[in-house]
């Protein structure tokens, strides 16, 4: 199968004034038509620089897209470093001009001569049609590989890609559609770290793929196959997500869509449990995510003042499940200062068991933590109740 490097092409993406979407849509596009995305470069409006990446890129890859820098103007730099690269000459194509011309003319305009640098193109270069902007894209054969140019003004981009240029590499590369499909496992209670120790050897296959994003108090488990269908994509994954499941046990919460406040309504819902919350230091905001999932069951206290100790925040804890009237109430207080702790208490009848929690990753990542620490050591304490 092909392998693709994508270039992005401006200084006003390196200064951050525009942010660059076409490398991710390029990317998403071709991913399923069969091609492996090596490697996304930007660089700035530089022909030296652009040229020497895409001459890297070459002993690469066998496809190279540019976007950007196709203008008319000083600074549209890409035709003379796609030239460099490829030893070749610009070359005026009268045919490109007339074209130019006619697009000015349906738009009521007249060009400016400094439009004619538009007209020029590596030599030998196959022209692709710009139907919807004024900038003539083209593609520069080299024997087994090819360097492809378009244009950076998004809708321009994907048009062009999907009239011209997919059809282009189905025919030189004999391309087949593939199904990738991503299944998400979602962890709680354990660090990436952790997770990595017990799944490390699986993160070497090949297909599926198998990899890990943190978040605060939680990680998810992406599991990747690439197959020509999605039943056969799915059979690649099965295996895998067993495994995953068999080592990492009651960590996992749930996958793809599934929430942690959604999967808690499920639990209260199967055992016919009514829910209670009382926090400190978090703004309400574990309340509102319970209360989005569960508001018929549901109620509520905040605290005002943080309380001195785990102890005494139980009880706490277990005067307003009496007052609230509910089956099972949580407890959590977040108290931030030279350190970040957490309180988390569960009330059950006669059952209450709490646990201290200390964070040590930034502190504006604390509040998130300590929702999702909260909500696993709840969703934990329910699934025990009345089994």
């Amino acid at each position: 199968m092909p392998t693709l490097e994508i270039i992005t092409i401006g200084t006003e993406l390196l200064l951050g004034e525009i942010q660059d979407t076409n490398s991710t849509y390029i990317a998403r596009t071709l991913r399923d038509h069969g091609i492996d995305i090596y490697r996304i470069t930007t660089i700035g409006d530089n022909a030296g620089r652009i040229s020497s990446a895409i001459k890297e890129a070459l002993t690469r890859a066998e496809i190279v897209i540019t976007t950007g820098g196709l203008g008319p103007t000083v600074d549209d730099p890409t035709r003379e470093a796609v030239a460099r690269a490829t030893d070749r000459e610009l070359e005026y194509r009268e045919d490109l001009w007339e074209v130019i011309l006619d697009r000015f003319k349906a738009y009521g305009h007249s060009p400016t001569e400094n439009n004619r640098r538009q007209a020029y193109i590596p030599e030998g270069a196959i022209p692709v049609e710009n139907p919807v902007g004024t900038a003539p894209c083209y593609i520069v054969e080299m024997g087994e590989a090819c360097v492809i140019s378009l244009p950076g003004v998004p809708s321009e981009m994907k048009f062009i890609l999907h009239e011209s240029i997919i059809p282009f590499l189905h025919q030189k590369f004999e391309l087949k559609t593939r199904i990738i499909k991503a299944t998400v496992l979602h962890a709680a209670s354990l660090g990436e770290s952790a997770i990595d120790e017990l799944i490390g050897d699986l993160e070497e296959y090949a297909n599926p793929t198998v990899g890990l994003l943190a978040h605060p108090g939680q990680v998810d488990v992406r599991v990747t196959a690439k197959a020509p269908s999605a039943e056969e994509a799915e059979a690649l994954s099965r295996p895998v997500l067993q495994e995953l499941l068999d080592r990492l046990g009651n960590n996992i919460y749930g996958r793809d869509e599934e929430t942690l406040q959604g999967v808690i309504n499920s639990l209260l819902n199967e055992k016919d449990l009514s829910l209670g919350v009382v926090e400190f230091g978090l703004d309400g905001k574990l309340i509102e995510q319970l209360q989005s999932e569960h508001p018929a069951k549901f109620k509520s206290f905040i605290l005002d003042n943080h309380p001195e100790d785990i102890d005494l925040f139980e009880n706490q804890v277990a005067e307003y499940a009496r007052q609230l009237d509910v089956d099972a109430c949580l407890g959590a207080a977040l108290i931030v200062d030279t350190n970040v702790t957490l309180f988390i208490v569960y009330i059950h009848g006669e059952d209450h068991d709490n646990i201290t929690r200390h964070y040590g990753g930034p502190k504006d990542h604390a509040p998130l933590w300590s929702r999702n620490a909260s909500l696993d050591f709840l969703r934990r304490k329910i699934q025990l109740a009345h089994k």
